[in-house]
């Protein structure tokens, strides 16, 4: 069983995170989408090779990481991230982000192009400007008081599925999302709302893959193409039958997935720097 450690930041903020495997191995983060915390990817860590060295994050606002009434635009978040890196002494990782956490990676490889290995992106997005449905959303918290409903935070949860996912991991991922205070809910959508990095993606130069579920009611497949097109050298790796959380129904194939680009990127790295033998940071 993963236990949860935290680290304090240099700008005050506390987050909670779970590390497993070798020390020495390159370091693998997982940034978890809205509004969940690193139990997202609990399946995924169980299903993941002892070699591989995962670190999963609980983000500012979310689990039990601290809760600050503001930062929450995907450039705070992913200098979170850097900051958390320089105090674990990790000089580069590969970053897997979710939906929110998919864009706080892409905000990170295009901030501290120096410190990313690679990219696995889940469920990303062009724009989420004008969507309808997360528009709606917004309108429908901004009326509300705390607690958040819980049937709304369930509807939420149960939007981002195409497939059946275990009723246990279903519940604590509602559980995550509706210990949300209001505040967080609002700030960090309205940033998610407004946020678009399109223009800046032909920035990246880092290996990545696009993880799309083709039931994903959040992001089209054209969009996932248009993504692709503006990732040099990018991926597009697509799920059937799968929806916007592709890793919570399918976390096995998910995990041989990213276990593999993993030590491709290793591989690489080894190739290329002979004497430095594995990646020890």
């Amino acid at each position: 069983m993963l236990t949860e450690q935290s680290i304090g930041l240099p700008n005050g903020t506390t987050l909670r995170y779970v590390e497993q495997g070798p020390a020495n191995a390159m370091p693998l983060i997982l940034l978890h989408g809205f509004p969940d915390s690193w139990l997202s990817y609990e399946t995924v860590l169980a299903n993941l090779p002892s070699t591989i060295r995962a670190i999963a994050l609980s983000q500012r606002g979310f689990g039990n990481s601290d809760k600050p009434d503001n930062g929450y635009h995907p450039r705070d978040l992913a200098a979170d991230v850097a900051a958390f890196m320089t105090l674990r002494r990790i000089p580069r990782a590969i970053l897997a982000g979710h939906s929110m956490g998919a864009l706080v990676a892409q905000r990170f490889a295009v901030d501290f192009p120096d410190r990313i290995a690679g990219l696995a992106l889940i469920g990303t997005f062009k724009t989420l400007r004008d969507h309808p449905e997360l528009a709606e959303l917004i309108d429908e918290i901004a009326a509300m008081a705390d607690p958040i409903d819980l049937d709304l935070v369930r509807a939420f949860q149960a939007s981002t599925l195409a497939q059946p996912v275990l009723d246990e991991f279903f519940r604590t991922m509602v559980a995550e999302g509706a210990r949300l205070p209001l505040g967080i809910w609002r700030a960090a959508l309205k940033e998610i709302a407004a946020y678009d990095d399109f223009a800046e993606l032909s920035q990246i130069a880092a290996p990545t893959i696009l993880f799309w579920g083709e039931r994903d009611t959040f992001s089209t497949y054209e969009q996932q193409q248009e993504l692709a097109s503006e990732i040099a050298g990018a991926e597009l790796r697509i799920y059937a039958g799968a929806g916007h959380s592709l890793h919570w129904e399918e976390p096995r194939r998910f995990a041989a997935d990213l276990a593999n680009f993993v030590r491709a990127l290793e591989w690489i790295r080894a190739v290329r720097h002979p004497l430095k033998g594995r990646m020890t940071a």
